[in-house]
């Protein structure tokens, strides 16, 4: 091989080492974000725009979400959601909560962030998707795929959850994965995904599936209502009937960071 052959081919596997994870595979990468934006900048709004509001969100949560860049903005080429305790529309903390509503959606493939998580009693990340059909057929008949949530209280586990009519809320379905040795979620950035098929969906945490339902596992006479497409959505509340309330032990602010989102599709 003359030396301008083996300059060429070692060009070609220094640049595949760097291409988005399973591009090599059976998957293509079909939309992303990858928040490469100044720093101080909010989010692209060309793929995100933002649930505003204090309502408790079915879940007695105790922030008020904002699209202020104190909330979510762009830091060293990641997504920072940023919730902080401070005084704001008659709430005591504030917080973001993200969405591709309108702007994207899929119905299948494998939808995957890089996230490093927040910590705290109280404190409560989460990655998920719901169907696009919501405003018709309301919650739970829309679906709702929770990819990845974490709650304070449980710093070395996070769970995959299906919701759907007759198995939503408290009864939705769902599996965990827990760190072993007691090591925190929050200590490192780690990939959550999702492999969404007509008949499956298997959660992964960096790529170790750990978790799937298909409709067999879905109580009997209910239905499996995972087919159509659906929308991204990320957000940090603070507090709500599932992780508790923030305590003394709970510090400000608290940083959900994204490096990336991604889907691919066979």
């Amino acid at each position: 091989m003359n030396k301008k052959c083996g300059a060429a081919v070692g060009m070609i596997f220094y640049l595949l080492a760097w291409l988005p994870p399973l591009l090599a595979g059976d998957w293509r990468l079909v939309w992303s974000d990858e928040f490469n934006q100044p720093d101080g900048t909010p989010p692209d709004l060309a793929k995100w725009s933002y649930d505003l509001g204090g309502s408790g969100w079915g879940n007695s949560e105790f922030e008020y979400y904002t699209s202020r860049t104190n909330n979510a903005r762009i830091e060293d080429g990641k997504l920072v959601i940023e919730a902080r305790q401070e005084n704001f529309e008659g709430k005591s903390f504030t917080s973001a909560r993200l969405l591709t509503r309108v702007k994207y959606s899929c119905a299948y493939g494998r939808i995957e962030a890089r996230l490093k998580l927040p910590r705290g009693q109280g404190i409560w990340p989460a990655f998920w998707m719901l169907g696009t059909n919501i405003d018709s057929v309301n919650w739970p008949n829309c679906g709702e795929i929770d990819i990845m949530e974490n709650i304070g209280k449980e710093p070395a586990t996070v769970h995959g959850t299906v919701h759907g009519p007759g198995y939503s809320g408290k009864d939705g379905i769902g599996g965990p994965i827990t760190l072993p040795g007691g090591a925190a979620v929050a200590d490192d950035f780690h990939v959550f995904a999702v492999e969404c098929e007509t008949n499956r969906i298997t959660w992964l945490m960096d790529d170790k599936p750990y978790f799937s339902v298909t409709p067999a596992s879905l109580p009997e006479k209910t239905q499996w209502v995972f087919n159509q497409p659906k929308f991204l959505l990320l957000n940090l509340a603070v507090g709500g009937a599932w992780p508790g309330n923030p305590d003394q032990t709970t510090t400000f602010p608290q940083r959900l960071v994204v490096d990336y989102v991604r889907v691919y599709q066979k």
